[in-house]
């Protein structure tokens, strides 16, 4: 069946509260894309930020992002009053998501939450907690230890805690309990509204598509709970870390600083942390998206003192084998494979055994050659077609940076050109492609410039920012692009 959605994080939902929430905004996106003819949302990773606010550094792997928590729900329920909630600053600039206000307030804000949460804890709040035993206690403790230590990396824990003593545990737990129940309540805020707008956006016949990174980060309750899971040394550094080699795009390579995985140690315990993991992902998403597919077959392994990605080794992975575990644990698995970047034959034929459709990205086809595998004359169907993801350039933006051959090679071959909107003219390539599925950037559909891009690989400042303008999604112009998309998708067939 052939369908389309688009990409858009929830932090990039308008609201006044500094970022997208899973409220009132969350649902008007869902309506728009029922008006538009799509089958599908795709959000990035909806877990905990850390230091550098990337989606794909998260404290946990397991948990979900306090700042998607809705404020104006909780005034619904009784948690907020609605002059508690004005009474913070969320920012100055409504189309930017300042990342240090939202630390310091919103947090502050869900504690007066928890005040009135405490002690009146609903019914489905003990059935929560049972049902995510095996990772929310460790990671509400994790938590209530890093802001009692002022945000410290675990590894700075006292040793006895470090190294997860029973003895230092227990007593830390009696120690913070204030702290762990309010990180448990958080994290049971946010899955009751994700659940409520998955069954909403589910009823309205689309889908959720959500991205999980192959990594967790370093600073993790994952890597502190589950320590012999990773590439550790006896004092529990990393040896090697994960990033991808020197390339086209930057000459240092990409350093991302990842703790590793000791594949065989999961191997032989059935790989149990990877069955955890997508079971509690696909509990999440109606389809998963997985990021860096190609580390499975092989990964570019970097020592961890080194500063800069330019001398690792590609050393093994665990191949198809791990999603016959995986699809043998938890049965067919829902799954999109990030097949980008340098492919080798072996990585192609897990992807073919895998049976998971790859990833195909127009902005990387237009340098001239024929052979481009990302032309869409190449495609098969049981593939993703994207104009660009979330570490692209907008397409508007695309044009104005890229060479004047490619920029030659894709007014040919696509018929791009003004009139139409560069951004219109590559996604019309994108639906009409004979992928099954294809995705588009609201960024795409609203024709933002480089001002709009989300990430920029390898940089550090105003990633993860961007945010739509407040009230976009209820005005006349909203309509019309609803209109426009919706007829895209009867004529190329994806309605």
């Amino acid at each position: 069946m052939r369908t389309a959605g688009i990409l858009l994080h929830i932090s990039s939902l308008p609201s006044p509260y500094g970022i997208g929430t899973l409220g009132r905004e969350a649902r008007d996106f869902v309506d728009f894309l029922k008006r538009a003819g799509q089958k599908w949302w795709q959000v990035l990773p909806v877990g905990t930020t850390s230091y550098g606010d990337s989606p794909y550094q998260s404290f946990s792997a397991f948990a979900g992002n306090p700042y998607f928590i809705d404020p104006l729900i909780l005034a619904e329920e009784g948690l907020l009053k609605r002059e508690e909630i004005e009474s913070f600053s969320w920012g100055e600039d409504p189309q930017r998501a300042d990342y240090g206000l939202l630390y310091q307030n919103r947090y502050a804000l869900l504690r007066k939450a928890y005040e009135r949460f405490r002690g009146q804890e609903p019914k489905e709040y003990e059935a929560f907690a049972e049902k995510n035993k095996d990772w929310l206690p460790d990671y509400a403790l994790f938590m209530a230890l890093k802001d009692a230590g002022g945000g410290m990396e675990w590894r700075r824990f006292p040793q006895a805690l470090k190294f997860r003593k029973p003895e230092a545990l227990k007593a830390a737990e009696e120690s913070y309990a204030d702290g762990i129940a309010f990180h448990e309540m958080l994290q049971f805020l946010f899955f009751s509204q994700w659940r409520e707008l998955k069954k909403y956006a589910n009823e309205n016949g689309i889908g959720l598509i959500g991205d999980m990174p192959i990594y967790v980060a370093s600073d993790s309750a994952d890597v502190w709970t589950d320590p012999e899971e990773f590439f550790l040394d006896r004092n529990l550094d990393m040896i090697e870390v994960a990033g991808c080699p020197p390339d086209a795009f930057s000459e240092d390579g990409q350093l991302w600083g990842n703790p590793l995985y000791r594949w065989d140690v999961m191997k032989k315990n059935g790989y149990r942390w990877w069955v955890r993991r997508l079971k509690a992902v696909a509990e999440l998403f109606d389809l998963i998206r997985i990021d860096h597919f190609r580390g499975f077959e092989s990964y570019y392994a970097i020592p961890a003192k080194n500063e800069t990605a330019r001398k690792g080794v590609w050393r093994k992975g665990p191949g198809a084998a791990l999603f016959s575990c995986l699809k043998e644990a938890l049965g067919e698995l829902p799954i999109i494979a990030e097949n980008l970047g340098f492919l080798t034959e072996e990585v192609q034929e897990m992807l073919k055994e895998t049976g998971f459709p790859g990833m195909k990205v127009l902005q990387f086809a237009f340098d001239g050659n024929g052979t481009n595998w990302y032309l869409p004359h190449h495609y098969e169907k049981n593939t993703v077609c994207y104009t660009g993801t979330h570490d692209n350039e907008t397409t508007e933006g695309w044009f104005t940076k890229a060479s004047e051959k490619e920029l030659e090679t894709a007014r040919i071959y696509g018929g791009l050109n003004k009139e139409e909107g560069y951004s219109w003219g590559m996604m019309r390539l994108a639906w009409t492609s004979v992928s099954d599925l294809a995705v588009v950037p609201m960024q795409d559909v609203l024709s933002l410039g480089s001002e709009a891009r989300m990430n920029t690989p390898s940089t550090r400042e105003n990633n993860w920012q961007w945010r739509m303008k407040a009230g976009s999604l209820a005005t006349k112009e909203t309509e019309a692009l609803a209109a426009r998309l919706a007829a895209w998708m009867e004529l190329s067939g994806r309605s």
